[in-house]
């Protein structure tokens, strides 16, 4: 691994003195006297792009990173100049550019110092591949802390780790471990209440180190490419998240039943013991709504095949799974098989797809198929043609989901387990080795797997889930966090994983509920299960080496507990529905750290034990073996507890009891949650009634709820509702406001209101300055609950008829 060095050290080359600058639309192009070029583009008011070139030249301006729909625009570009510095200001920021050195330092409106440059840009030339080595060394402010960089095992912030990226196949993983599945070289600072984000648009192996080797710098270098960074201003977290992700962009909505629970093991087969555990999971009225196969119901495990001793028919068996309310799902991986009888290999080779050594023999590499060639996923040629591989498995089959394993690319029994960094590629146009396309081939990979499956699935949506992925990876794809293990470690792994790819951009994730390897105890699935239920993606996955993780292998205490916690999430979904749409529309992430809540408390800097799940609902998962209950830290606001509606004040830590059938959950005062009645899967019952439980608040509080058909495309026609709520309450009035926008018509015709913590009897009702009796309501005073019809404006209830106002 190439280390950073200081800019005396031997090696080193710094830009220099600036000789010309040059203004060009929305950017500026300086040049230095060491023929170094420094481009900035002002894309947003809070958002500039950084790229250097030597020996006076840019490379080919292409990233997979950036959505090409992201929309770009500010409303100020000025630039002044003096003999030491020339400042590039926005609506929201200065950038202050040394002509001694090229050195940067970014301010805010107050020349307020957000971030500048310590040694700043310098390089190495890389004598054994070309090219260089490039860096980048920042000034770190005492205090400050960082956040992000996707999959990472470590803890949460990140200051003090030194950490590389570089996709890796990692079975049973341990805490800490530097290089995992994905590649996200996107981090958050925050120092004095003010937060910035860099994302370093670089898929050669990167490095980042936070304040490790000297504890007031910053670096972060690839061993290859050019330097090419974007600086995202806050000041919130929430502005620098949201931008990232709108810059490397959102998925489409999922079909509403990709966020149900999903069941999954290494593997299930043949057919009649599918058939035995999903009819188990309607028989124990267990939800359920994806069964999944893995490699075993492969012919000898070529993609694309059936081996037809287990599964004789597989489409009248997902037929009959789709029948009883299950989905079916499907793993792929990138390996084709070496075998001159199998279609699919010929194919490829037919048309030249596979990848190939800088001397020209196919790459190749045995993993579960044996020896294998690998298709070259970054020419859109082949991602063409993998796209229509689909048609038998998901048009003609019936197959509703994807799942991409061992794509990092994994490669067993050769150095490194994955390709020889010789092999080449033909990146969209920009030819190159397996050094700069490594970080790349599985998000490509998934991104033809994507185009396949929208196309086959349609007029329904598709689900995809990958293991490797880049930055901008999660416009085509859920994920997981891979190959954990059963412990109580790799729980609490769990939590803080998904945080983290929460606020790096890929919002639809989870675990492998239980642990993959080993075997949890009863009590661990239980409180997995408990987290779960509140990560986007909820999937149980196992290795059939070590038992059976369905819910009632643990005996009837567990499965009886964690039967209700799903339920729990099958009420939930509409909230994590809108969650989800918020997601795709604003770049707001599902789950939220409770530093992103709450920056301001530092208290909140360190903390990655309860997350908000939404916006509205705090979740505590116990994280310790033979617990009967945990300390919490509440941010800003009060809570009640979900069980019992004691509220709780914010800004302080409190011991909650959370005995093995309960787990600490919390509702923010004001929030008006939806909720389902409990289905066994989704859309199995039709709708008439949607239930809002309402959480009193002296005050204002707004809640948003979103709703289409949970599949199809009509909701990009205008058939979608998005209501939001405001509710105002006093000591004796609640008033909840109505704005509805969208063309969908919901299916039931009433809301059915649930009241938490109302400090008062309702005597009257009035519905859009209607009085209405309270008996049409349906009101019961003992549990605060009354029945109204959905179309409404304004909604008043009082306590005595002289409060109205």
């Amino acid at each position: 691994m190439i280390t950073s060095t200081e800019p005396e050290t031997k090696g080193n080359f710094f830009p220099g003195h600036i000789e010309t600058f040059r203004f060009d639309g929305n950017s500026v192009t300086f040049t230095t006297k060491n023929n170094v070029l420094l481009k900035i583009d002002v894309l947003r008011d809070s958002i500039l792009r950084f790229r250097y070139g030597t020996d006076g030249i840019f490379e080919n301006d292409f990233s997979y990173a950036i959505d090409k729909e992201t929309i770009h625009g500010f409303n100020k570009f000025e630039i002044q100049e003096n003999t030491s510095h020339i400042t590039i200001i926005t609506s929201k920021i200065k950038c202050r550019i040394s002509t001694a050195d090229l050195k940067i330092g970014i301010y805010d409106l107050q020349n307020k110092l957000i971030l500048d440059d310590e040694a700043g840009f310098h390089w190495e030339e890389n004598f054994e591949f070309g090219g260089n080595y490039v860096k980048m060394s920042k000034n770190s402010i005492d205090g400050e802390n960082f956040y992000g960089l996707g999959d990472k095992p470590t803890s949460f912030n990140l200051k003090g780790r030194k950490l590389s990226l570089w996709n890796t196949d990692q079975f049973a993983y341990t805490k800490d471990l530097d290089e995992l599945y994905k590649a996200v070289p996107f981090y958050v600072g925050l120092h004095n209440n003010t937060a910035y984000g860099i994302f370093f648009d670089n898929s050669f192996r990167t490095h980042f180190d936070f304040c490790n080797e000297k504890r007031n710098e910053v670096k972060f270098w690839a061993e290859g490419g050019e330097m090419n960074y974007y600086f995202i201003y806050g000041p919130q977290i929430a502005d620098v998240v949201s931008s990232y992700t709108h810059l490397t962009g959102t998925p489409d909505m999922p079909p509403m039943w990709a966020l149900g629970y999903h069941q999954s093991k290494w593997s299930y087969f043949p057919e009649e013991r599918v058939k035995e555990i999903t009819g188990t999971f309607r028989k124990l009225g267990f939800p359920c709504d994806a069964i999944y196969l893995d490699i075993d119901y492969m012919d000898e495990f070529r993609c694309f095949t059936w081996n037809r001793e287990h599964f004789p028919n597989p489409k009248e068996m997902i037929r009959a799974l789709e029948a009883n309310g299950f989905k079916t799902v499907a793993i792929i991986d990138p390996g084709i098989r070496i075998d001159t009888d199998y279609g699919v290999y010929r194919e490829a080779l037919d048309n030249d797809y596979f990848c190939k050594r800088a001397d020209g023999p196919y790459m190749r590499g045995k993993v579960w198929p044996g020896q294998c060639y690998f298709p070259e996923f970054t020419n859109p040629e082949v991602r063409a043609w993998w796209a229509d591989l689909f048609k038998e498995l998901v048009g003609e089959m019936g197959i509703k989901g994807i799942w991409n394993d061992m794509n990092e690319p994994a490669v067993m029994e050769v150095p490194g387990r994955t390709f020889p960094m010789d092999v080449r590629h033909d990146y969209d146009g920009n030819a190159c080795s397996h050094r700069k396309a490594h970080n790349v081939y599985g998000m490509q990979m998934a991104r033809a797997t994507y185009d396949g499956v929208r196309k086959y699935a349609f007029p329904k949506r598709p689900f995809i889930m990958t293991r490797a992925n880049y930055a901008g990876g999660q416009r085509y794809t859920s994920t997981w966090t891979g190959d954990n293990v059963a412990t109580w470690e790799h729980l609490w792994l769990a939590n803080t994983q998904v945080q983290r790819l929460c606020i790096s951009g890929m919002s639809f994730t989870g675990s492998d509920i239980g642990g993959f390897a080993e075997q949890p105890s009863g009590e661990l699935f239980t409180r997995w299960i408990q987290l779960g239920i509140f990560h986007p993606f909820c999937r149980v996955h196992s290795s059939g080496d070590h038992g059976n993780q369905e819910p009632w292998s643990f005996g009837e205490e567990v499965l009886n507990i964690t039967r209700e916690f799903v339920k729990l999430r099958y009420q939930l979904l509409p909230y994590l529905y809108t969650a989800f749409y918020q997601y795709v529309e604003e770049g707001i992430p599902i789950l939220k750290p409770l530093v992103y809540f709450d920056q301001e408390d530092v208290q909140t800097h360190y903390r990655s034990d309860e997350f908000i799940f939404g916006n509205q609902i705090l979740a505590c998962p116990v994280q310790d073996a033979n617990a009967l209950g945990r300390r919490v830290y509440f941010p800003k606001g009060r809570w009640y507890n979900f069980w019992n509606d004691e509220v709780m004040p914010g800004g302080k830590e409190w011991w909650v009891d959370a005995p093995l059938e309960k787990s600490p959950i919390f509702v923010k005062e004001g929030a008006i949650i939806p909720k389902f009645p409990v289905q066994q899967y989704v859309d199995e019952i039709e709708l008439k009634e949607l239930y809002l439980d309402i959480y009193f608040k002296t005050g204002t509080e707004t809640s948003v709820l979103y709703e289409d058909a949970h599949d199809g495309y009509d909701h990009k026609k205008g058939r979608y509702s998005l209501k939001t709520f405001k509710f105002r309450g006093r000591s004796n009035e609640v008033i909840i406001q109505q704005h509805k926008d969208g063309k969908y018509l919901t299916t039931y015709e009433h809301l059915q209101l649930r009241f938490h913590g109302l400090p008062f009897k309702i005597v009257q009702a009035f519905i859009d300055n209607e009085e209405v009796n309270l008996t049409e309501l349906e009101y019961d005073p003992d549990y605060s609950t009354l029945k109204i019809p959905k179309k409404f404006d304004l909604l008043h209830l009082i306590s005595q008829v002289d409060a109205r106002r």
